[in-house]
């Protein structure tokens, strides 16, 4: 990572430090090792080798670095999940603590580190992980079984509970850990670890053996990880027949079969991930084309307009179609992470612009809400509506703030992984030349299919303007595409080259394909409209009916009690005829949340308020609905609960007068 205020390198010496790794093969994965699969459309570029600046992004993962990693490292030493290894190596005499799949938070605490290694080299973070990977390390099993819980009077339980144990979820994510660690170091110790454990996966699992599978998935992408940085095809072979079994837990089918997105939405998420990294590593078709109607199901029946995933807090699961409840939502942060991972590889695999959507959906809203401004406090869930003492529902946890640690803290170290990736999805390589998919001021060096490397430079203060500009620096005059997703949303977008407008119609909803010979300090430049937006769900969203969002850009907006003073939230509406962009004014307030654009715009309230009503009332009495005048501001839905506990709501009721 390029830490914002940080100058672009200027020598040789920096680029390949930044963008090359190692002679040990590991140089060049990207976040989805892309180099071996023959079924990726997109091939990704190593994390360190895009460098952000003071854009949207750049700030978060500097707080990301400086802060969550450090405070999260704190807290799992705090509850014992480095303890718990201790006391198996004898370095700590203490009790277990924590549920039985503690272990994953540290793991994934290793791989979100492993991961922002590949950006910067964190010195201050070097000793501890050393110290941590060797207790992991010291602990495992001669036979290379690995796990805290499952060992002394626990140990004859060993994969006897599959369904609820997490054994080989654990494992998963301890692969993940491993591979993150090497890309980023070369370090091996981890990573030998974890080729212990999956050699003794595949001799307990497979045809013929036991033929469980964990009741939640992760096992599967890690070993697909684990064999694209090994080579060794048993891993890929053992994948595929775990993706092959029905998942023990609620015995569901097998996802290359599977009909709808049912059950637990992070355990989904992961599944059909690993289904597509699978895809592309083997060409199974079939897998494809189930994804493909999965991925429908998810867009247009069981995802929130903020990109968050499940209707239901019982079993953390999806909802019947178009169940979709505001204050009940339970939108895991974790579901938002699992189905980015899902939409990246589908957008690796397919070069279709739609799943870019959706990832700049989720990374921008349901994703970020996730975490607090300050990088160190964290939702579980994400509700699209709260009413703090009010009739609406409560947090499972009893109010809506973000806190430091959760008893199943999966969330805090999965938000960490996923923003020190953020580098590597925002461009990546093809047969014909570059993508680029999320904006934010970067600074990139890519490498064309020939070997010929090209800097791109990306000055914009995207998602609050749409003025994107791109200049590109290769080595050689060379002949590329350069390919920029257009949102669905960017409607009349325009785009000129080295001042010259670019004359082919720009399709919202797909990628603006620029096929030409490029010299250094060509620049393009990028307009993407960013007018106020109202979108209305589909009318069987109960709790959206006869209401709308506020949008703009990629940004959803909510309305927060801190802001709208006048009136309890739950009494603002929007009049029917004010639907307008015209009729909004957007405000840029670089001292509020971090700095934001607001969305200020008429509204009306009932007088007296609602909240003086009865609970049934005859409509023919003259005192019901009347309306004055008011203005509402609006703030970014991921931006909520940073300034106490308070009332909120995404969806906001449109009154006809």
């Amino acid at each position: 990572m390029m830490h914002p205020g940080r100058r672009r390198p200027t020598s040789d010496r920096e680029v390949r430090a930044m963008s090359i790794g190692a002679d040990d093969g590991r140089g060049g994965a990207g976040v989805v090792d892309t180099r071996r699969g023959a079924f990726f459309a997109l091939q990704s570029v190593p994390v360190g080798s895009v460098a952000l600046w003071d854009g949207f992004w750049g700030p978060r993962l500097k707080t990301n670095v400086e802060a969550s990693i450090p405070a999260l490292l704190a807290e799992i030493e705090e509850h014992g999940g480095v303890d718990n290894f201790r006391r198996l190596t004898g370095s700590k005499q203490c009790e277990r603590r924590g549920p039985l799949y503690t272990d994953s938070d540290l793991y994934k605490w290793i791989e979100a580190v492993g991961i922002a290694m590949q950006s910067a080299p964190l010195p201050e973070m070097k000793q501890a992980l050393a110290d941590v990977t060797g207790e992991i390390a010291a602990a495992q099993g001669e036979d290379g079984y690995l796990s805290t819980y499952y060992v002394e009077d626990r140990a004859d339980l060993r994969f006897t509970q599959l369904e609820h144990s997490h054994e080989m979820y654990c494992a998963g994510h301890l692969m993940q850990a491993a591979v993150a660690i090497h890309r980023a170091t070369g370090a091996k110790e981890l990573l030998n670890v974890a080729r212990g454990f999956a050699d003794y996966l595949d001799e307990v699992f497979g045809p013929g053996k036991n033929e469980t599978t964990d009741g939640h998935p992760e096992i599967e992408l890690a070993l697909i990880e684990l064999y694209r940085a090994t080579g060794k095809k048993q891993y890929l072979a053992l994948a595929g027949f775990f993706l092959s079994r029905p998942q023990s837990l609620g015995n569901l089918p097998p996802i290359a079969h599977r009909p709808e997105l049912i059950g637990h939405c992070v355990r989904s998420g992961y599944i059909c991930a690993a289904g597509a990294d699978y895809y592309a590593e083997t060409g199974d078709d079939g897998m494809l084309s189930n994804l493909s109607l999965l991925w429908d199901d998810l867009v247009n029946r069981k995802m929130y307009i903020t990109g968050g995933v499940g209707a239901h807090h019982l079993g953390e699961e999806f909802g019947e179609a178009y169940e979709l409840p505001a204050s009940r939502a339970y939108a895991e942060t974790c579901a938002q992470i699992a189905h980015a991972m899902w939409a990246w590889r589908m957008l690796l695999i397919s070069g279709d612009a739609k799943f870019g959507d959706v990832l700049e959906r989720i990374l921008y809203n349901g994703f970020l809400s996730g975490v607090s401004l300050e990088g160190t406090e964290y939702f579980y869930s994400n509700p699209l509506a709260a009413n703090p003492g009010g009739a609406t529902h409560r947090s499972s946890q009893g109010k809506w703030l973000r806190q430091s640690w959760w008893s199943t803290t999966c969330c805090p170290p999965n938000v960490q992984r996923t923003l020190a990736s953020i580098p590597g999805m925002i461009m990546t390589t093809s047969p014909e030349g570059i993508q680029i998919h999320i904006y934010d001021a970067c600074w990139a060096r890519m490498a064309l299919q020939d070997g010929t490397a090209v800097d791109v430079r990306v000055e914009t203060r995207y998602p609050w303007d749409g003025e994107i500009t791109i200049t590109l620096e290769p080595e050689r005059e060379s002949e590329f595409a350069l390919m920029m997703r257009i949102p669905a949303w960017a409607k009349g977008a325009t785009a000129e080259i080295n001042g010259e407008p670019e004359q082919q119609e720009i399709e919202p909803g797909s990628y603006l394909y620029l096929d030409r010979v490029w010299r250094e300090g060509d620049t393009v430049k990028l307009h993407l409209p960013m007018a106020v937006r109202f979108t209305r769900p589909h009318p069987y969203v109960a709790d959206g009916r006869g209401c709308v969002a506020i949008e703009r850009g990629p940004i959803v907006y909510c309305i927060e009690s801190t802001d709208n003073i006048s009136a309890p939230i739950a009494d603002l509406h929007i009049p029917a005829e004010k639907l307008t962009p015209d009729a909004w004014v957007v405000e840029h307030r670089p001292e509020l949340l971090g700095g934001v654009c607001v969305v200020r715009g008429p509204a009306l309230k009932p007088v007296p308020s609602f909240a003086g009503f009865r609970l049934y009332e005859d409509v023919t009495d003259s005192e019901f609905e009347k309306w004055t005048e008011t203005e509402i501001t609006a703030i970014p839905y991921y931006a909520w609960a940073n300034r106490g506990e308070g009332q909120m709501r995404v969806w906001i009721p449109v009154t006809e007068c």
